[in-house]
């Protein structure tokens, strides 16, 4: 069975990342539609050999599609989405502005909560995209306690004018340019901003309250979670650093084990020189790279490890195109 798919905020980096998905992975796609506000309606952009044009969101029939991608860059997505929900769209929200009672999923993680057949379920932050697929094969070896994560992420989770300051402040510091931010609070080239999303009243950003939220979701259980995101002079590519406390003692060489016959998980980690996966190597790539697995001898029963992965493939547009491979196996779609 193909269906009518929709990528709303299809422009955007995200958005066009998940056109790029739906075509490599052969989806079966009987119309796509490409959606957009602004300026960037009247365009086109390719899915596989073909050109799509790009329409205007607003004027879309969601009466007439089975499948809504919604990527950030999307006018008021909450509404956006319950409006294609009632019209009977399946809505998968990647903007990371889902309401509580949408599902977060991860199929390699807990495909289990799509069982319900949602109309609306959400594509988490890669942050927890990433730590649920590290961690979740260490479950079977213990029960999580506390997870404390730091977690380094790129400039391509907040879009194309994003990387282009990047781009444009590296440069200028060569020439003696002064580096004026407008994407970010302050320059972001040669250095490290502790702060991603608005801050809460109590200290954490929106995106550190969002993986204290989805990851126990994600991994079913109460566990305490502390993060803190930083944005990082990378174009592509997140690696997040993490202390994971468990139950009872973890065996250093089962987990390494549980890692490698997990899918979707890489383990490359051997301890010498340039044994371990940075975010550069990881553009590209599908899987979430494990490495510098060890002990924690700070902590009793705690690993402390090192995972990466390109935040707009399994970080992102990869993860979101399973979810659908995964409510298509359902029959959840088109019917």
């Amino acid at each position: 069975m193909s269906y009518r798919i929709a990528v709303a905020g299809a422009t955007g980096q995200l958005g066009r990342e998940i056109v790029k998905t739906l075509a490599e992975r052969d989806f079966p796609t009987a119309s796509l539609a490409a959606l957009a506000s602004g300026r960037a309606v009247g365009g086109t952009m390719s899915h596989g050999e073909r050109d799509v044009p790009v329409a205007a969101v607003e004027r879309h029939d969601w009466g007439g599609t089975d499948l809504l991608f919604l990527a950030p860059g999307t006018p008021a997505p909450v509404m956006l989405a319950r409006r294609a929900a009632a019209a009977g769209c399946a809505v998968i929200d990647a903007t990371g502005l889902g309401g509580p009672d949408a599902p977060v999923v991860v199929p390699e993680v807990n495909p289990g909560a799509l069982a319900a057949n949602p109309r609306i379920v959400a594509n988490p932050v890669a942050g927890s995209i990433l730590m649920a697929m590290a961690l979740h094969p260490l479950q079977a070896i213990g029960g999580l306690v506390r997870v404390v994560a730091t977690s380094l992420q790129p400039v391509s989770g907040a879009g194309r004018d994003a990387m282009d300051e990047l781009f444009s402040q590296t440069r200028g510091v060569f020439v003696n340019d002064t580096a004026n931010p407008e994407q970010f609070t302050k320059p972001i080239a040669f250095n490290l901003i502790p702060h991603i999303g608005a801050f809460n009243e109590d200290g954490r950003t929106e995106e550190e309250e969002a993986i204290a939220e989805e990851l126990p979701r994600l991994l079913g259980g109460e566990f305490a979670v502390t993060a803190t995101c930083v944005r990082v002079p990378v174009f592509i590519g997140q690696a997040i650093a993490v202390q994971a406390v468990f139950d009872r003692p973890v065996d250093e060489a089962e987990a390494r084990e549980a890692i490698r016959a997990a899918a979707g998980l890489t383990l490359l980690d051997r301890r010498d020189d340039g044994g371990y996966v940075t975010p550069l190597e990881t553009a590209g790539e599908d899987p979430v790279f494990v490495s510098r697995l060890r002990r924690d001898g700070a902590v009793p029963n705690a690993i402390a490890l090192w995972c990466a992965a390109d935040n707009m493939r399994k970080g992102g547009a990869l993860n979101a195109v399973q979810i659908a491979e995964e409510m298509s196996r359902r029959g959840h779609l088109g019917a």
